[in-house]
């Protein structure tokens, strides 16, 4: 007899603040458990006129230039979930309701990890019906004709993870390479402490586009030609290349339910990959929904 997995939620409601990566401004998180089969759904509370809505699906993705960026059909976004939806992901949280005081997620120290002790503070609770996962039935590829591109490979199970990132221009990341399967304990440990990272001069040409306002050095590793600026330094030697993982793990978590796959990833972001889902999805001979 096959023992199933089961869909997950949290044991109870549970509330955070951080700060917006873009707009600067405090935001309210509140986490609250929700049924089977609701999957990851946001709400922005400020918004009371329309449709406040926002379903973390893969078609719901508006924006991703800088971060991914949801939206629903009266023009309600919700930006930077990426990181967030990364933690939900290693901790296989497959359905929640998250209420938003403003446009985007907290960034909080610019990695999962606050988000981790958020969802295990809260406990996680085993539900009653069994999860369901995407399993990739035949190659899927995107490039984007600049070197970059990313790719879906059929698996015997769970979703394996290669990723590679070149920044010739700065020694402190130069080439780095990882592969990682992913796990509870491995994420946890490896991928959730990772942080979002920029070069200083781009923050301040951000800035001047009224972006990037409520970045600092306590929540984004900074670079300047070969420094990294943050006092503390590094928290591991491959957290570039680890928080690129970070960006991928949470961006297919939006495919609204686990993937059975190898991932590849070739200097890639947000845009590769949410355009990867839709090249997934464009062909319904390339993927089966199974129970795990």
């Amino acid at each position: 007899m096959t023992e199933h997995i089961y869909q997950k939620t949290i044991a109870q409601q549970i509330e955070t603040e951080g700060v917006g990566l873009h707009s600067g401004k405090p935001i309210h998180m509140t986490l609250k458990p929700a049924s089977e089969n609701t999957g990851i759904v946001f709400y922005r509370t400020d918004v009371t006129d329309k449709d406040n809505k926002v379903p973390a699906k893969w078609d719901h993705v508006v924006d991703t230039r800088m971060n991914t960026c949801l939206g629903n059909a009266v023009g309600v976004v919700i930006s930077t979930v990426e990181h967030f939806m990364g933690a939900l992901a290693g901790l296989g949280i497959t359905n929640l309701v998250v209420e938003l005081s403003g446009p985007e997620a907290p960034l909080m120290d610019g990695s999962a990890r606050d988000f981790v002790d958020l969802i295990e503070k809260a406990g996680v609770k085993e539900q009653a019906e069994p999860a369901k996962a995407i399993k990739v039935l035949k190659p899927v590829r995107f490039e984007d004709g600049k070197g970059a591109s990313t790719e879906l490979a059929p698996a015997e199970s769970g979703l394996k993870f290669d990723f590679e990132i070149d920044f010739p221009q700065t020694k402190v990341i130069g080439h780095q390479e990882i592969s990682f399967d992913l796990n509870e304990a491995e994420f946890k440990k490896l991928i959730a402490p990772a942080r979002t990272f920029g070069f200083a001069a781009e923050v301040e040409q951000l800035r001047a586009m009224g972006l990037a306002q409520g970045a600092t050095l306590e929540n984004a590793i900074a670079i300047q030609g070969d420094t990294v600026l943050n006092p503390d330094g590094l928290r591991d030697a491959n957290e570039f290349v680890e928080h690129k993982v970070l960006d991928a793990v949470g961006d297919l978590y939006e495919a609204g339910m686990p993937i059975i796959g190898y991932f590849k990833g070739v200097k890639s972001g947000h845009f590769h990959n949410n355009q990867l889902l839709r090249t997934l999805f464009a062909d319904p001979t390339n993927y089966e929904i199974v129970e795990l």
